[in-house]
């Protein structure tokens, strides 16, 4: 795991990191970010809090990924639609058995080859194949794995029985409305790619757990959050 430079910047890097988590980890705009610093003293813009998310959010994100667990071994793949600048393309999305964010992909067709795409990815990056792949009745992923040879680990089910995948587009949609639909693939790509990463440490599943056992949670992903996020030097 990386340190982060955070030289040459004007403020300090506990303003730096605060504005990074006030964005990524609730739904709130650039402009609600400016105004939770100025509450507190600190004097910025919500273009300033733009450039931090942008150029220290992606690190972080890659710093918590390192420090992450292996995941489940069974997958839920499914795609959602999104306009982005008028144009109808599709987040693919993969998560474990837990609600773990595997990858997001953004991409602009919904075939076969945006299946194998998704695919190869997570392979590569989980570093195993999964016990089970559940998908919608969407044909390109049976295309997908038959060239993959992973039809035997297929498992095409209804709507209800891809639910975990399904719930997690809620964050995403809840995202996309704050911010007033994405600008443009990359940009989409680039948020949902740190959102996700930090989206899974702080997905406690309070509903699931005791009030003690929350708090324990919640102060194992404040410091991982702190780990992956400190100050080099």
């Amino acid at each position: 795991m990386n340190s982060i430079s955070f030289k040459r910047h004007r403020f300090t890097p506990d303003t730096i990191r605060l504005a990074v988590w006030l964005y990524f980890r609730f739904t709130m705009s650039l402009r609600d970010v400016e105004e939770m610093l100025a509450e507190r003293g600190i004097d910025v813009t919500y273009e300033t809090v733009r450039c931090w998310a942008n150029k220290f959010g992606p690190a972080i994100a890659a710093n918590i990924r390192k420090r992450r667990g292996a995941a489940d071994c069974v997958w839920h793949l499914d795609e959602m639609v999104v306009r982005i600048n008028g144009k109808r393309m599709f987040m693919w999305r993969a998560v474990d058995k837990e609600g773990e964010v595997l990858d997001v992909l953004v991409q602009k067709r919904r075939n076969k080859a945006a299946a194998l795409k998704l695919l190869r990815k997570l392979l590569k990056n989980q570093g195993f194949v999964p016990e089970a792949i559940v998908t919608d009745g969407l044909a390109s992923y049976k295309a997908a794995l038959r060239d993959l040879g992973g039809l035997k680990r297929h498992k095409p089910g209804r709507l209800r029985d891809n639910n975990r995948v399904e719930n997690s587009h809620l964050h995403v949609r809840r995202r996309e409305r704050k911010m007033q639909r994405f600008k443009s693939q990359g940009q989409a790509q680039r948020f949902v790619s740190t959102h996700s990463a930090i989206y899974n440490t702080f997905n406690i599943q309070r509903h699931l757990v005791s009030r003690s056992t929350m708090r324990d949670f919640r102060a194992a992903a404040m410091a991982e959050w702190n780990a992956a996020s400190a100050a080099k030097g």
